[in-house]
């Protein structure tokens, strides 16, 4: 089938690499001249496990091509996607003016029926305003599909070539048929299509991430209660996650969510809540948590080292908000660093992939390519982003290095009663000191 994608960040580029290993014709459109360059030079912008792999792949099988021009794709291509971004507005609403934008450019260009795909997240309403624009720029016929995507960062590649489901949200039965198609390659084994007009299925991909952020944040919220009441967070974890009501995925405590999807879809759908005069009181909720949970951890840091915050180094490890991803949109990490800057305390960061911008926070700290190169005089390590690499390090090692042997674990990875027998202060999230 002939596809074209427009975008390509996370979701686009993955979109687009995976549907051309099926055997499409792939374009990818973006407005970026110098992205599509480092693309056809096989230079792939974001960190994503397998990705550039399968880009160099289908690139070479003249199967996925990039192009700064959209005329060229819509006119070559049955089945468009829209995957741009929809970032949050002062409000909280979703910013949905570049779909827009793009929606009516690639009417200008239709020479013909196509079917039109929103891939990026937009709130109940859009199909009507893409159907408006639309209509309003071409006599052309097309139809106008809600097809969320479901993908996580750093495994966005496995998501996508073995989805739990395929949402397509149109009333016409001829395009569900055409979607089918276009995803049997991906579900041989059992069909996972869900089919529902698009206002159920732009509000099923908001419900999924709030509900995801809403589990987090109860976690967070509930580890708090078990530093002041002598209980374990972990033990708890396992005692509920054992319940298959429950599962055991999204119950990790830690230092708060990021990215570029909880904090802007728990934000929007509270603002579409307002919006209809329907507030949406628990998400207002779970905002509140999860700014509390990096706060709290930062200030229990800061208040740790009250006499003399501008005397002290921290060894960070870990930018992104989470592994597996060089994505630090919205990263608690982030949060955290500013408000020890704020404090006077110097900050010393590492990630195996994440970078900060040139500008803004990335001059007040150090950013170092070597994990136990910044432990070198540091008074205490702070762990943010659970990479593998950080899982088992050497503890010998980091205890030489550091002034004191003192880690603030904002990730649980490691068992506090082995730190203690190495000589380690560890203080982590919601698991009480244990003599």
């Amino acid at each position: 089938m002939k596809v074209s994608v427009v975008g390509t960040g996370y979701v686009g580029l993955v979109a687009a690499a995976c549907l051309a290993e099926a055997g499409n014709n792939v374009i990818c459109v973006d407005k970026d001249c110098e992205r599509i360059s480092e693309l056809e030079r096989g230079i792939i912008p974001i960190y994503e496990t397998g990705l550039g792999e399968l880009v160099k792949r289908n690139s070479k099988a003249e199967r996925l091509h990039f192009t700064t021009d959209l005329k060229e794709a819509v006119e070559d291509s049955l089945v468009i996607f829209i995957a741009v971004g929809t970032p949050s507005t002062d409000d909280g609403s979703a910013d949905i003016s570049a779909v827009l934008e793009v929606c009516g450019s690639i009417a200008e260009c239709m020479d013909g029926y196509r079917i039109i795909a929103t891939k990026s997240t937009v709130p109940v309403g859009t199909c009507k305003k893409v159907s408006e624009i639309i209509s309003a720029k071409t006599e052309h016929p097309f139809d106008y599909v809600s097809n969320p995507e479901f993908l996580k960062e750093g495994a966005a590649v496995e998501d996508f070539m073995k989805p739990e489901r395929i949402i397509v949200g149109s009333t016409n039965p001829a395009v569900l048929e055409i979607m089918k198609q276009l995803y049997g390659p991906f579900m041989r084994k059992k069909g996972r299509i869900i089919s529902m007009e698009p206002a159920s299925a732009e509000l099923t991909k908001y419900a999924a991430n709030c509900m995801l952020a809403t589990r987090i944040s109860f976690m967070n919220e509930l580890s708090v209660l078990c530093e002041k009441l002598g209980a374990d967070i972990e033990l708890i974890r396992e005692g509920i996650g054992s319940d298959s009501r429950i599962g055991n995925a999204f119950l990790f405590a830690g230092v708060g969510y990021g990215g570029s999807c909880f904090p802007k879809d728990v934000s929007a759908l509270i603002h579409t809540g307002d919006e209809n005069c329907c507030p949406q009181t628990i998400l207002k909720s779970v905002r509140e948590a999860n700014w509390r949970q990096q706060h709290r951890f930062a200030q229990g840091i800061i208040k740790y080292f009250k006499s003399k915050p501008e005397q002290v180094v921290l060894a960070v490890w870990g930018l992104a908000f989470k592994a597996r991803t060089d994505d630090i949109r919205q990263s608690p990490t982030v949060t955290c660093i500013e408000e020890f800057v704020k404090a006077g305390i110097a900050v010393r960061a590492y990630d195996p992939r994440a970078k900060l911008a040139e500008d803004g926070l990335a001059k007040k700290i150090e950013v170092a390519a070597n994990g136990y190169e910044i432990l070198e005089g540091s008074d205490a390590l702070v762990i943010f982003t659970d990479w593998q690499e950080f899982r088992n390090p050497d503890f010998e090692s980091i205890a030489n290095k550091l002034n004191k042997p003192l880690i603030f674990d904002g990730r649980n990875l490691y068992d506090p009663k082995y730190l203690q027998k190495l000589g380690f202060e560890y203080h982590c999230i919601g698991r009480a000191e244990r003599k």
